[in-house]
């Protein structure tokens, strides 16, 4: 039990301070930056930095998802959505720097409340737990389309990272459906939308 303790405290540790790595090659790589001006620039950092703490987040709910699943494929449905998005951690965390700025100060706090969430997610059951995650995905995924929306149109880098990572929270949310996860209540779906308007205000400024 102490050995497993460990482990999941090393997890944490790693997502908040230590350097992500990608296995796949960066999608804005082969991307030249873009001459932005100032408000641009400042605009795009802070949904970066939105994104990278959604990123964050997304780590801390499928390791507290991952620990209380029953189901094995269900484990690792969430442990290989988890992996993605360690990538997904690493491409806005290099954006960031990239445009000048530094990742939200609010980390560890949505760490700490996106972890307790997947815990309890998990408790609830297999089919409950993997609704959860298709719930999130699919939120997460009409995000990044706002995001694309609104990044400036000459920030093509920018919108390459936004683009996949779209693309991956998708798959994610289908792969969930297959494994039969269950339909959310409106209410549990509402205070989901809620607790992440909360956490992209605060992470885009902060």
């Amino acid at each position: 039990m102490l050995d497993k303790l460990i482990v999941e405290l090393d997890k944490g540790l790693r997502t908040l301070c230590a350097p992500a790595q990608s296995a796949r090659a960066h999608p804005d790589q082969d991307i030249a930056e873009a001459d932005l001006s100032a408000a641009d620039r400042k605009h795009a950092l802070g949904l970066m930095r939105v994104n990278h703490c959604g990123e964050v987040c997304a780590q801390a709910l499928y390791q507290g998802q991952a620990l209380t699943a029953r189901d094995a494929s269900a484990r690792q449905a969430l442990r290989q959505a988890a992996q993605e998005e360690v990538e997904h951690l690493a491409w806005t965390e290099r954006r960031i720097r990239e445009l000048g700025g530094r990742p939200s100060l609010l980390n560890p706090l949505w760490y700490t409340g996106s972890l307790a969430l997947g815990v309890a997610a998990g408790v609830l059951g297999d089919k409950w737990n993997l609704g959860f995650l298709q719930e999130t995905e699919q939120q997460v995924g009409a995000h990044l389309d706002s995001h694309l929306r609104s990044l400036p149109a000459d920030d093509a880098r920018s919108r390459a990272i936004v683009e996949r990572m779209r693309d991956d929270e998708l798959q994610h949310a289908e792969m969930a459906q297959q494994l039969g996860a269950a339909v959310l209540p409106a209410p549990m779906k509402a205070a989901m939308k809620l607790s992440a308007r909360l956490m992209t205000g605060s992470s885009y400024r902060i």
